[in-house]
């Protein structure tokens, strides 16, 4: 008999690409959703890629009530949570919506999982709690908390009360997943990145460009001390995040506490040097228009994965080129 497992924010862009994982490793898969940054269509991306499609149910993740009638129609082994919000700018002006949906919402999710004594949770966490690392790569025992916008804080207060939960209920086990900056699309081209509201992050900012929808690209800080002034950081495949939770699922079975895990290539990558990328990977000139920093952006910062290799048996499978590749594949089909 297949496990159950519940993913929250399924139709997002990671929960996505990780649904077509786990359904693909032999898992059953229901997912969640409240579809305010993603559409329903996801689905039925999700079973032309599969050949089978997963249960979906539109539930916000703060509804408590809903969330305890969906855990009675089912026997879940695990639950994998991504809902959230998540533009780091937004939460300067949206502070108090965030922490409602990421922190209150991950608390009533594990009330929920405690009452229905579903012990295994896979938690969607970020690179972000690292702050303004001193130090780079980044390990998983580097100092995190010193957060530099308040979705960070969200998801560091998270981990903290994962962590304590994890201490009171001692069959539990929760897992973190610290994931620097996912990217690209399903080799298939049929599923990627599409966000209702307008994407904060670098790629789909470049994709844009690709697509006509704009004419540069918005390139915040160019006088960083790094090789040509422009911000570094670790651009993984979202297939490979999405590889990094089934590894994570199947280890978190098999033990009980917080557990912390980073998700990254090791490389930094300039910013200047991933449109490069993606001019080579799309065959255009891709404009950039330098403007101020951002309010809380830091200069560099990328994983050391050693941990999750050693722990997980895990380890990236692409490259830049091939992130740029793959999410050209996927605009030219979707666009």
């Amino acid at each position: 008999m297949k496990k159950q497992i519940l993913v929250t924010g399924g139709c997002g862009f990671i929960g996505s690409h990780t649904v077509i994982e786990l359904i693909l490793s032999g898992y059953q898969v229901i997912v969640v959703d409240d579809l305010s940054n993603s559409n329903a269509s996801v689905i039925d991306k999700i079973h032309s890629v599969t050949g089978e499609r997963p249960d979906f149910h539109q539930i916000d993740i703060c509804d408590r009530n809903a969330l305890t009638n969906l855990f009675k129609q089912y026997a879940f082994d695990a639950v994998m949570h991504f809902a959230a919000l998540k533009n780091p700018q937004e939460s300067y002006h949206l502070k108090e919506k965030y922490f409602l949906t990421n922190v209150e919402g991950t608390r009533r999710l594990l009330a929920v999982m405690e009452d229905c004594s579903v012990n295994h949770l896979i938690f969607s966490s970020s690179a972000v709690v690292y702050g303004n690392p001193s130090c780079v790569p980044v390990a998983e025992s580097a100092p995190a908390g010193a957060v530099t916008n308040p979705y960070g804080e969200t998801k560091y207060r998270s981990e903290c009360d994962l962590a304590e939960f994890c201490e009171k209920n001692l069959a539990f086990s929760a897992i973190s997943l610290r994931y620097f900056n996912p990217g690209g699309a399903h080799p298939s081209g049929v599923i990627g990145e599409q966000p209702i509201k307008p994407a904060a992050n670098l790629i789909p900012a470049i994709g844009n460009v690709i697509t006509r929808k704009t004419d540069s690209v918005q390139v915040y800080g160019c006088d960083y001390s790094t090789c040509d002034g422009t911000a570094i950081r670790d651009y993984i495949h979202v297939c490979d995040v999405a590889k990094g939770h089934v590894a994570a699922l199947e280890a978190g079975f098999a033990r009980t506490g917080h557990h912390i895990f980073n998700l990254g290539t090791g490389k930094g990558e300039s910013v200047l040097g991933v449109i490069h990328a993606f001019e080579q990977a799309s065959g255009q000139i891709i404009p950039v228009n330098f403007s101020e920093r951002r309010q809380g952006d830091v200069a560099s910062c990328y994983a050391q994965a050693d941990k999750a290799l050693q722990e997980l048996n895990w380890k990236v499978e692409h490259d830049l080129q091939t992130i740029a590749r793959d999410y050209c594949h996927w605009l030219s089909l979707s666009n």
